[in-house]
């Protein structure tokens, strides 16, 4: 016979693992956006299989570096700018969330201006009224959506991804090839490979990541109830920190497989038919029709969209946790709009500036390249003050970071300084 304390046991075990999927696998899959999308189809059309081992590298960093990101988050209970707010001078706290507040902005405009672009693929018309269109849908399921089922949206949406995965089972790959080149790559001091890697660590390991996944965190807590701060709760750490291993282990592996295979669609059809020049992903897509065929082209241009729907919310929402921190407003997709006015205010109006860019004679393409720029130039301080903060008894309690997860997050942030230099010497050349 089965006594209550047995079936209180089953209740908490992992017996669904799905449940465990969270903040970690929408953050992950937000990571490959319609912008992220045209850095890879960029990398593989240009440089072919050459590329593929960028992604199993940042695999393993990606996955520490928001490990600690979550954990600071569940641990103290506050998101990454209120703990910089709390801990560090106002003024570093103020420079990370402007250049963030910029970048994110930016990169919604050339989020949206590729989902514009990919529904006129499909069906024809206006692709500025569409972008406009999918910009304020977007919006009003952030502002109006209940934070519950908000969050069931974001993860089926999670799905549009497997689009790039089904591309592969309609065009050939050489197996044999692309195993050999992506373990045993060929590396070229050329400036434009070097700025190519740069590109697609900058896109892969992202500031605005960090904030989102550690606020998940807190919106989680704050979600349930009998959930607390783990350093206030240390008997909430062990399944806490199991979900957030399983949850980033997952959703940062679904983001690099997804990634791989993009690079790899546009390398085994573009770069092998010549078409080396690829700026967006609906150009990338358009370019796939005649090579791959009509399906593989549908699938392609669907996932933009899929994926827009995706990541405009966590550009914007990231954006709006990071201000609120820094000024100490109230911020939380839990609660209604009238009782968190300037949280929401920061999401509407970056989310409206980002679609209204795509109304001005602004290149979206400098755009975008500008804001990869400022991404990369901010991580490495991002990432060094969250390992400062992981270690930190008054920050973490009891739960600072061990050796291993330190030893991966700084081996992150030292990558991602070298990738940074590297760019700056490319664009110097």
């Amino acid at each position: 016979m089965v006594n209550a304390r047995t079936v209180e046991v089953l209740d908490s075990s992992d017996v669904n693992w799905v449940n465990k999927l969270g903040p970690g696998l929408i953050t992950g899959a937000a990571d490959d956006d319609p912008s992220g999308i045209a850095t890879y189809s960029q990398a593989g059309a240009q440089f072919g299989y050459n590329m593929l081992w960028t992604l199993v590298l940042t695999y393993p960093l990606m996955v520490a570096i928001q490990v600690i990101s979550a954990k600071i988050g569940r641990v103290s209970g506050h998101g990454l700018a209120t703990n910089i707010y709390r801990h560090y001078p106002r003024w570093i706290l103020y420079w990370i969330v402007g250049l963030l507040l910029i970048a994110n902005t930016v990169n919604i405009a050339a989020d949206v201006a590729a989902m514009g672009d990919a529904l006129k693929l499909l069906i024809g018309g206006p692709a500025h009224f569409y972008a406009l269109g999918f910009g304020l849908v977007s919006l009003v399921l952030q502002v109006f959506i209940p934070y519950k089922r908000y969050v069931r949206i974001l993860k089926w949406l999670t799905l549009a991804l497997f689009a790039y995965v089904g591309i592969v089972f309609v065009v050939h790959i050489p197996w044999d090839i692309v195993l050999e080149k992506t373990f045993l790559p060929r590396f070229s001091w050329n400036p434009a490979f070097i700025t190519t890697v740069v590109a697609v660590f900058g896109t892969t390991i992202s500031p605005y990541l960090f904030f989102w996944q550690a606020s998940q965190e807190v919106e989680e807590q704050l979600a349930d109830p009998r959930a607390r701060a783990v350093k206030d709760a240390p008997d909430q750490a062990g399944a806490n920190f199991s979900r957030i291993k399983v949850d980033t282990v997952i959703g940062m592996g679904f983001s690099n497989i997804v990634a791989f295979f993009i690079v790899l669609t546009t390398a085994v059809t573009l770069n092998l038919h010549g078409m080396t020049d690829i700026q967006t992903s609906a150009q990338a897509a358009s370019a796939l029709r005649p090579i791959a065929g009509e399906f593989a082209f549908l699938l392609f241009s669907a996932g933009i969209i899929g994926t827009g729907f995706l990541a405009i919310p966590v550009l914007a929402g990231s954006a709006a946790y990071a201000m609120a921190g820094a000024l100490q407003w109230k911020n939380s997709l839990a609660l209604k709009p009238s009782l968190a006015k300037r949280f929401y205010g920061i999401i509407v109006v970056a989310t409206l500036i980002g679609v209204g860019l795509c109304f001005t004679s602004i290149d979206p393409i400098k755009a975008l390249y500008w804001s990869a720029v400022i991404n990369g130039v901010i991580s490495v301080p991002i990432m060094i003050v969250m390992m400062l903060m992981a270690a930190r008894s008054d920050i973490m309690g009891g739960f600072v970071i061990s050796t291993r997860l330190r030893l991966l997050g700084w081996g992150g942030t030292i990558v991602m300084a070298i990738a940074v230099a590297a760019m700056f010497w490319a664009l110097g050349k």
